[in-house]
């Protein structure tokens, strides 16, 4: 049967940059039809590469993007691999940009490279679609940038006319792999079972090693062999959409019905409606099966006519993030860290900081501090490796870098013996979400030259 790899080399920004070569060799020993795709935008990333964009208007894209590709890029344009990914982030042109100084530092010729666009709506007549939708919850005084998640076919499109690269900006995860498994069997957009059957498979892909053995592993309960050269994920998907996956190799990790199941639910909020900008997905009549070592077909997806609209992010400026740390350690570590938070509280009763005591409450405590004012001698008492954390937003760079000066301070008009201070500073970017009509975003492509 006519069948199509698509292997996964990252699943966000800043994910391993040498898990390529594994996936790439592994696609090449199969010598089938293949694409590589590189998952690296969050919405907290696209928020960072906005500030980064507004810096510097060259800046803007995966900052790890020439790792990535480096050690990958002759191979795929030698065996035909299409590359397709959307760390383009806040800047696909300037991504492209760079792939071609990449290329020609390798004395290769030219990729044909394609960036898609329509997803930012950050324009005047974008600004009033989400005064539309949002009224009074549109902050325009504050607003940045708004970026709507846009689907596979301009991807698709891009592959049909050529394109070695396709470069993104906010597309659905999912989408990476959609795209070029529409291009290849050139399914039609409403095809809906189709669809939703490759949009799952991406699902699969979207996270890089999640679903062969990171994130997953738990030791003595699920066990992962050779964790630490964990294999990235590849999907072989056939002209019905049905897939199975495994992984590159030789590498660590696992792919087993476990690794793939955890990976299917991972972010569905309804497993029957699962809502992307391509097709609704239905995964309650799927089927999970090992079919051989480190090998598991999936089935049984149906899928749905797309949703009418599409999300979009909205990002607003935010201020400024400031954090600083110290540490104590040895006899009443906790009671001394204790004593420095309370120091800070009351040089700084102005600001509503966030504490930690990191060794003893910090992942279940709370913004308020309850749980902390709450904790008993006995349990200070035990903590001999305390490290103090301190977090506060406020509108004004300087009245946030009050905090950093005072845990500063803590070394000599603090309690005994700390150390290790290390303090940060950073712009913000505050988020929050909307619908929008799908007639009112164009996405489209465009070769770079």
């Amino acid at each position: 049967m006519n069948t199509f790899l698509v292997g996964s080399a990252a699943g966000f920004s800043g994910d391993r940059t040498d898990a390529a070569p594994a996936v790439v060799d592994t696609l090449i020993r199969r010598g089938r039809p293949a694409a590589l795709i590189f998952e690296t935008l969050a919405e907290r990333t696209l928020a960072l590469a906005q500030l980064a964009r507004r810096e510097n208007p060259d800046a803007g894209y995966e900052p790890l993007l020439a790792d990535m590709l480096a050690p990958i890029l002759v191979k795929c344009l030698q065996h035909r691999i299409r590359i397709v990914s959307n760390f383009g982030a806040a800047n696909p042109a300037g991504a492209a940009r760079r792939i071609h100084q990449l290329a020609d530092e390798q004395n290769l010729p030219r990729p044909k490279i394609a960036i898609v666009s329509g997803d930012e709506i950050a324009n005047e007549q974008g600004k009033a679609l989400l005064r539309a939708q949002m009224g009074n919850g549109f902050d325009e005084a504050r607003f940045v940038c708004a970026n709507a998640y846009i689907g596979a076919s301009a991807i698709a499109d891009a592959i049909r006319a050529g394109a070695d690269i396709v470069v993104c900006g906010r597309v659905a995860d999912p989408s990476l792999t959609l795209g070029p498994v529409m291009a290849h069997f050139n399914w039609q957009p409403d095809d809906w079972d189709r669809m939703a059957r490759a949009t799952m498979a991406g699902h699969l892909l979207e996270c890089g090693a999640q679903v062969t053995g990171g994130y997953f592993a738990d030791p003595g309960y699920k066990d992962v062999p050779d964790l630490a050269h964990v294999g990235y994920p590849i999907v072989e998907i056939d002209e019905n959409g049905d897939f199975d996956i495994g992984k590159s190799e030789p590498t660590g990790g696992i792919i087993d019905t476990r690794t793939v199941t955890e990976q299917l639910l991972y972010e569905l909020h309804d497993p029957a409606a699962y809502l992307t900008p391509d097709v609704v997905a239905d995964i309650t009549e799927a089927r999970v099966r090992q079919t051989g070592s480190n090998r598991v077909a999936v089935s049984g997806i149906k899928g749905h006519p797309r949703p009418a609209t599409l999300k979009a992010n909205i990002f607003y400026e935010g201020g400024w993030l400031a954090e600083g740390e110290i540490s104590y350690a040895g006899p009443r570590a906790g009671a001394r860290a204790r004593l420095a938070m309370d120091i800070l509280r009351q040089r700084l009763p102005r600001l509503k900081i966030r504490f930690d005591l990191i060794g003893v409450l910090s992942v279940f405590g709370d913004d308020s501090g309850a749980r902390l004012d709450k904790l008993d001698a006995a349990a200070l008492a035990q903590a001999g490796d305390v490290r103090l954390r301190a977090a506060c937003t406020h509108e004004d760079k300087q009245g946030a870098s009050l905090l950093l000066r005072e845990v500063v301070a803590l070394y000599t008009c603090g309690p005994a013996g700390g150390g290790g201070v290390r303090t940060s500073l950073r712009a913000r970017l505050n988020a929050t979400s909307c619908e929008v009509p799908r007639e009112s975003v164009s996405e489209r492509f465009s070769f770079v030259e």
